[in-house]
């Protein structure tokens, strides 16, 4: 989906302000999913590694998010 142009300064902070809450969001998701997926096998190895799954991805999407260019 291409980006929504707007000179509207709101506008462009609550652009950021939800692609950081989606990176976010895919930081935690991971975590949450291993640790119910721990209470369920019973094991405890599945939210160590959806934490640091989450935090790989999160950090690979803030990165590309940062090395997008600027459309104006």
């Amino acid at each position: 989906m291409a980006p929504v142009r707007s000179n509207a300064p709101i506008g462009e902070a609550l652009a950021w302000a939800s692609r950081v809450i989606a990176a976010g969001v895919a930081m935690a998701l991971p975590a949450i999913a291993g640790r119910w997926a721990d209470d369920r096998l019973g094991s405890h190895f599945l939210a160590p590694i959806g934490l640091v799954v989450g935090f790989v991805a999160g950090l690979g999407w803030i990165v590309r998010l940062s090395a997008r260019p600027r459309q104006r």
